[in-house]
Parts: C-alpha cells; structure tokens; sequence
C-alpha cells in the first residue's frame, strides 16, 4: 500500500519513527515532510497529504501533530477525505470498520511509541465492514457535495 504521511514540527520525530515502520512493514511511503523541528504551519502539511490521498496518488493518509486535532479539521475540508484523531488501538480499528476512514490523525504528544505502532498497523491492516456504515459514509459524501449557499 502507498502511504502518504506528513507532520508539523511537534509530529516530526514521531513521523520518523512511523516511516521506518511503514516501510519495515513493506508499505510504499510518500513523505510530504516536514523535515525538522523548527516551527511549521500543520495545515499545510494536511492539505498536502490529504490531496494525495483524494487524488489516489496514495491509498491512505497518517498526519501527526501535537494532538492530532488540527490535523484531522485541516484535512477534513479537502472534499473526500475521512480522518480521524484516535487515541487507541480500538479507536484506530473502529475508524476503518465503520467509517472507512482514509486519514489517520495522531497525537505525537499525547501517545507512546509502542501504542501509535500498534494503532498504526491495526489501522493499516483494518478494512472497511460496508454494510449499513456504506449508506452512512454516502450520507457523509452527499453532506460534502452539497451547496450551502441556498441556506
């Protein structure tokens, strides 16, 4: 799988930890950086990686910033993304099962090394249940289509 992955300066030592991971793991990985720790904008490196995402260029997303909060409202705007901060190797899970999430959002202050491993691969090796969550991901589809000027 090619993943695209991205940090700002609070993810940066995190999102080096996590490459080395992805590509142990023997995923293709597209890094749109930052590449240190001076202070960076993270909504630039949302924006990047969740147009990689949504133009197919990568399958699936990982962004890491402090809490992993700004990252997924960042992404969120970009029409046809599906991220989510998770905190846990079930949250990670559930985001795929049910909401076929496509970003995952980390907190590289918040979580230990062992744990985001853990939730990375769970998410990586997770996939979508379809079902009744298909109908509700179309709702989420159809939500962002729309044109809120009529409001």
């Amino acid at each position: 799988m090619r993943v695209a992955i991205g940090s700002d300066h609070r993810g940066f030592e995190i999102k080096k930890k996590v490459v080395t991971l992805l590509e142990q793991l023997g995923h293709d990985v597209l890094d749109v950086g930052t590449d240190g720790t001076q202070s960076v904008d993270y909504p630039d490196f949302a924006k990047d990686v969740s147009r990689k995402v949504v133009a197919h260029t990568a399958e699936r997303g990982i962004l890491i910033c402090g809490t992993g909060i700004g990252m997924a409202i960042a992404a969120n705007k970009v029409q046809g993304v599906r991220a989510a901060t998770c905190h846990d190797e079930l949250t990670a899970q559930m985001s795929r099962l049910h909401n076929d999430t496509n970003i995952l959002c980390l907190a590289a202050d918040l979580l230990g090394e062992p744990l985001i491993d853990r939730m990375v691969e769970t998410w990586l090796n997770t996939g979508f249940e379809e079902g009744r969550h298909l109908r509700r991901v179309e709702k989420i589809g159809r939500i962002e289509a729309e044109n809120f000027d009529s409001l």
